[in-house]
C-alpha cells in the first residue's frame, strides 16, 4: 500500500514537471471548478511598435540588454519572455502598467537580442537555474531588493523558480501555463504517444542535424512554433521580424540546443547550480502570491490547472482568457496580462 501511494506522489510530481502527462491522463483537482473564465479580449494587439532605448548592465556572466519604463520609485515589475519570442512579446503590456504607476523591467533573455555573455570561456548553458539565476543578478545589478515576476514559456518557468528557491526577492507572480518546474530525472519518463508528438522539437534539438537545421532556418523554424503555438492568432510579418531579429544573437542556437538537450539528460549541467537544480528536482512549492493564465487556444504542450494548482500554497488564482488566445499570451491579450500583474499586486499588498 506504502509503494502504491509512493508511486501516486512521483506520477502527480512528474505530471507536473511535463505538463502533458496531465492533459492526457486527465489528472485534475477540484481546482478546476475554481477556474475563472475572462472575457474575450477586446483591445487588439499591435498598438504600439517600439520600446525607449535599450539599456545596458553588467550582471553576474552577462552584459545584459533590457527596457525599462515607469517611475524609478514605483513598484518593480520584472517581465520575461519566452522561446522563441522576445521583449515585444510585451509591448503594449508596459504601457497599461507604466500608466498605472509601475516600473517596469523587460531583459532580454540569455542567448537573445542585446544580452550577451562577459565571457568567451564561459558554458553558453540553457539550465533553468541558471537563467533564473540570471534574474536574481540583475536584480542585484539593478539594486531591486524585490519584484513582481510575470511571464510565459521559459519566463514563466523562469519566475516559477525564482518564486520557489528566492520568495523573500519575489513579490508575487503571473505564469501562463502554470507550475512550470521540471528536472532531468522527470525527464527521463516517457509520454504517451500523441504527448510526446507535441515535443518534436525537443527531440529534434537532440540531434546533430536539428542543431545545424535550426541554426540555418531559425526564422522559419521559430515562424512555425509561433503559428503552432497561437493557432488563431493572425500575426502579420512585420511583428513576427521584429521578434525575429532577437535570434540573431550569436548565442542563441547554443543556449536553445542545450536547454532543450540538458532536459532530456543528454547534455550535463554546470556543477554550480547542482544544489539548485536538486532543490528544484524535489517540485517546491510556490508560498508566494499568484495567479496562472491559460490561453482558450494554446497549441503548445500545457497542463490543465488542476495538475499543479496544489503546487500554489499562498494565495493564488487560476483564469482561462478567451477569444481564441494562444501561447504568446500578454501580446496575444495584453489587457489580461496586464489586469493580472495588477491584481497580484494587490493581493501582495
Amino acid at each position: 500500500m506504502q509503494n502504491k501511494e509512493q508511486n501516486r506522489r512521483q506520477f502527480i510530481k512528474i505530471a507536473a514537471s511535463f505538463p502533458v502527462v496531465a492533459t492526457q491522463t486527465g489528472l485534475l483537482s477540484s481546482a478546476v471548478a475554481q477556474t475563472i473564465k475572462a472575457n474575450p479580449i477586446i483591445m487588439k494587439p499591435g498598438r504600439h511598435s517600439s520600446f525607449g532605448p535599450v539599456k545596458q548592465v553588467d550582471a553576474g556572466l552577462l552584459n545584459v540588454g533590457y527596457v525599462e519604463a515607469g517611475p524609478a520609485g514605483g513598484p518593480a515589475v520584472i517581465l520575461l519572455h519566452g522561446w522563441p519570442y522576445d521583449i515585444y512579446s510585451f509591448i503594449d503590456v508596459v504601457p497599461m502598467l507604466t500608466n498605472k504607476g509601475y516600473r517596469l523591467i523587460v531583459p532580454y533573455l540569455r542567448g537573445y537580442g542585446a544580452t550577451s555573455f562577459l565571457s568567451h570561456e564561459t558554458l553558453r548553458n540553457g539550465q533553468p537555474s541558471a537563467i533564473a539565476l540570471d534574474i536574481i543578478n540583475l536584480m542585484d545589478a539593478l539594486m531591486i531588493k524585490k519584484a513582481l515576476i510575470a511571464g510565459f514559456d521559459w519566463g514563466a518557468r523562469t519566475a516559477d523558480i525564482i518564486a520557489a528557491l528566492w520568495p523573500e526577492r519575489c513579490k508575487g507572480i503571473v505564469s501562463v501555463s502554470g507550475y512550470l518546474v521540471g528536472s532531468q530525472e522527470a525527464g527521463k519518463m516517457p509520454l504517451p504517444p500523441a504527448a510526446e508528438l507535441q515535443w518534436w522539437y525537443q527531440y529534434y534539438f537532440a540531434t546533430e542535424r536539428g542543431r545545424l537545421g535550426y541554426e540555418k532556418y531559425r526564422h522559419d523554424f521559430a515562424k512555425l512554433i509561433w503559428k503552432l503555438a497561437s493557432p488563431k492568432w493572425n500575426f502579420d510579418d512585420a511583428t513576427f521580424d521584429r521578434s525575429a531579429a532577437a535570434f540573431d544573437n550569436p548565442d542563441h542556437v547554443a543556449i536553445v540546443v542545450h536547454n532543450y538537450r540538458w532536459r532530456l539528460g543528454l547534455v550535463p549541467g554546470e556543477p554550480k547550480y547542482d544544489d539548485l537544480e536538486k532543490q528544484l528536482a524535489q517540485s517546491p512549492v510556490i508560498s508566494v502570491p499568484a495567479i496562472t493564465l491559460e490561453g482558450d487556444a494554446n497549441g503548445a504542450p500545457h497542463a490543465e490547472a488542476g495538475a499543479y494548482a496544489g503546487k500554489f500554497t499562498g494565495r493564488y488564482t487560476h483564469k482561462i482568457i478567451s477569444g481564441g488566445i494562444g501561447h504568446n499570451l500578454p501580446q496575444e491579450a495584453p489587457q489580461a496580462f496586464a489586469d493580472a500583474v495588477v491584481e497580484v499586486s494587490n493581493f501582495a499588498g
